[in-house]
């Protein structure tokens, strides 16, 4: 496995590879990995010939009051963890490599960045799209792998790709779970013993928007206001959104006139922000 600060380097190698008539498989992370991000990984490197993972803590998604300085930076364990699930090449640029003092240009996703996670952390997802165009570009994969957690990064993520015609294939792939149902994030090791235990309520909310959709008929806004409950009675948690929406556009369901909603959970367990979500057939 090749490690490479340097984005064309990087690009240089991957030309390489595609000279030799290899796919290329994409998984770009923040770093501070789990066995989320190996999962992608090891999906790319079933699927593709030479896969490049990304470590690089993008700062122009946080916003002022965000946890950018603290955000966890673990790159040794990272590196071996991306050795062990396959990786073929290790992307891990600075800052300056990335990002130029006068940096005028952003890549925006207009409608679908503004609701949900856009409304609550205004500019990110314009960090995130401008980031993620950027490694497109220096790793030219052929497909690129994003976990389901992030289901509204995806969803912006793939608009991004059509409307800019990138010859990018993106693959979602399944939230990994613990044995609790707390979905894997990189958040979680903010979480005290105490807190880790009230988390795995939002999951358990989850679970019950499913119960009730398969089991009564109750209207979307119905099934959210009773996932709602269920967490605000669990002590410990502050919710900011749950909501049932529609898979593609994100725009609250009314009634059932899907025949799947996404429910979508973001909430604070003591100063931890966290998000989840499940897909639910109505």
């Amino acid at each position: 496995m090749i490690v490479e600060p340097s984005p064309a380097k990087t690009h240089q190698m991957i030309r390489d590879a595609r000279r030799r008539g290899l796919t290329i498989g994409c998984v770009p992370t923040m770093g501070a990995l789990h066995e989320g991000h190996v999962s992608l990984i090891r999906q790319a490197k079933s699927e593709c010939d030479f896969v490049v993972a990304t470590i690089f803590v993008n700062p122009t998604q946080f916003g002022p009051n965000e946890d950018f300085s603290k955000y966890p930076r673990t790159l040794e364990a990272d590196l071996e963890m991306c050795r062990e699930a396959g990786a073929s090449l290790v992307f891990t640029p600075q800052t300056t490599d990335m990002y130029s003092p006068d940096t005028e240009t952003i890549v925006r996703v207009t409608k679908l960045s503004t609701v949900l996670e856009g409304a609550h952390r205004p500019g990110h997802f314009d960090g995130v799209t401008t980031v993620v165009s950027k490694l497109f570009l220096i790793t030219d994969p052929d497909k690129a792998y994003f976990g389901q957690k992030d289901f509204q990064q995806q969803l912006i993520i793939r608009r991004m790709v059509t409307d800019l015609n990138f010859p990018v294939q993106i693959v979602t792939c399944p939230i990994i779970r613990e044995s609790d149902g707390l979905a894997m994030s990189s958040r979680n090791r903010y979480l005290s013993p105490d807190e880790r235990r009230t988390a795995a309520q939002l999951y358990q909310a989850l679970m019950l928007g499913e119960k009730l959709a398969k089991e009564t008929t109750l209207s979307p806004p119905e099934i959210s206001a009773r996932m709602q409950a269920h967490l605000e009675s669990a002590g410990g948690i502050q919710v900011q959104y749950v909501v049932l929406a529609d898979t593609s556009s994100l725009e609250t369901l009314t009634a059932r006139t899907a025949p799947q909603a996404v429910g979508l959970i973001a909430a604070r367990v003591g100063t931890t922000r966290l998000i989840d979500n499940l897909v639910i057939s109505l």
